[in-house]
């Protein structure tokens, strides 16, 4: 009797077998395509194969129609017509969105679209190394690094033209509210509203300072006036505000030369920064640090731990499947320490009060992630905000109080657009 002698377990050829991360085989890692849902989508944009989801309200109403009779159609209220965009905050994808797609849809009457950022969820890990030699760059000529703000704030106002609207409400979830808060201040004509969902938006003090600043420039204009009256009747008052003006002079060229030398070291300490978040070592830092936290950190995520079922954990490590997933949060880490695409403007945080479009501010009242006083203080710096807090709720109003939280988005919706309607029917009238 023949039969095949078996395979020796060990030989020079066999491949050690990789540790698995958070739970996940890391033998065979995949292109994020091949782990696609049937309602995946992926576009490219600048080199980047984006994996989204659409749903469309419209076309579901419509076939729903066809399927009954007159008298069963609901009654429903009046949709605003505006899409939604969904931007997704650290660590998290458009899976994250999932249970609020279809609601927000048929709230709004319109589509829906929930897109992953680049280093998350299903979209493409990129070298960095091709895009630095593509035609995909900024208007500067500057190749546009995939991970950055500025490309994130670029692809959310692709799909808006995707969706052929004009403007969008953008719902921001923890660092995704930085996103839309990025893209408002880029391009406020495309902004038909804002919902800031547990936003990481950390802003001190802001309102003080803008006030006190304030206040010291009328002083020193007041002392600047009565110094040019005195002057006219003293002459050692009339020298000593040139000598003031000689030594105001020297102090701002100083000053200058100071701001240039820091901006010198500052170079170089991103650079510096930026070789060692790109090094071996810390890929190696992120795959531990994933492993070790990654499932506690979910858990963290939410008030009511139970609720994390096996569902929930396989929808956020899926990600860690695809190819390149460590490198690629070692790219986004390193883009966002060190990130120069808005430098030459204030950041959003001091510019929270210049917002004017509808704003509404939701989180959890047990969030561990961003305390929920954090929202009240920012709700308290963007002008004519709505708060809502979500009881009993932490970092993930969306996927833990479903019903709650689309529910504080109707009464918004309604009492934004709701008015807004009613204004311009009274105008007509």
């Amino acid at each position: 009797m023949c039969f095949k002698s078996p395979e020796p377990l060990f030989d020079a050829n066999t491949k050690q077998k990789k540790k698995r991360i958070a739970g996940v085989d890391q033998d065979e890692l995949l292109d994020p395509a091949l782990l696609a849902d049937p309602d995946s989508y992926f576009c490219e944009f600048r080199g980047v194969q984006i994996h989204h989801k659409v749903y469309d309200a419209e076309s579901q109403a419509h076939n729903s129609l066809q399927n009954q009779t007159l008298s069963q159609v609901p009654n429903q209220t009046k949709k605003v017509r505006l899409p939604m965009v969904l931007l997704h905050g650290f660590g998290a994808s458009v899976f994250s969105w999932n249970r609020v797609l279809k609601p927000l849809a048929e709230l709004t009457g319109s589509k829906v679209l929930a897109f992953d950022r680049p280093a998350f969820g299903l979209t493409s890990r990129v070298n960095l190394s091709t895009v630095t030699h593509s035609s995909h760059g900024n208007e500067d000529g500057k190749p546009l690094n995939p991970y950055s703000m500025a490309f994130s704030v670029l692809a959310t106002l692709y799909f808006i033209d995707f969706l052929a609207a004009e403007k969008a409400i953008l719902v921001g979830h923890s660092a995704g509210c930085l996103t839309a808060v990025n893209l408002y201040f880029e391009a406020p004509e495309r902004v038909a509203a804002l919902i800031l969902v547990a936003p990481a938006i950390l802003s001190p003090l802001i309102v003080r300072k803008v006030v006190e600043g304030k206040q010291l420039g009328r002083e020193n204009q007041m002392g600047e006036d009565s110094l040019d009256l005195s002057s006219l009747k003293n002459p050692f008052l009339r020298l000593s505000k040139i000598l003031l003006k000689c030594f105001k002079f020297v102090a701002q060229a100083i000053m200058r030369m100071a701001k240039g030398m820091a901006v010198m070291l500052n170079s170089l300490y991103k650079k510096l920064l930026s070789a060692i978040l790109r090094s071996a070592l810390a890929v190696m830092l992120v795959r531990m640090v994933i492993d070790k936290f990654g499932i506690a950190a979910i858990r963290n995520a939410w008030y009511n731990s139970s609720l994390v079922t096996e569902h929930v954990l396989h929808g956020y490590t899926k990600p860690l499947r695809t190819k390149g997933w460590d490198r690629a949060l070692v790219e986004y880490t390193a883009a966002m320490l060190t990130d120069t695409g808005f430098e030459s403007k204030p950041p959003p945080t001091k510019r929270l009060h210049e917002i004017t479009c509808p704003v509404l501010i939701v989180t959890g009242d047990s969030d561990r992630i961003v305390p929920s006083w954090n929202a009240r203080r920012l709700a308290q710096l963007i002008p004519g905000s709505y708060l809502e807090v979500i009881k009993h709720c932490g970092h993930l109003p969306h996927e833990e109080k479903v019903e709650e939280f689309v529910s504080v988005v109707e009464k918004f919706l309604q009492r934004v657009f709701g008015e807004s309607e009613k204004q311009c029917l009274q105008a007509v009238t």
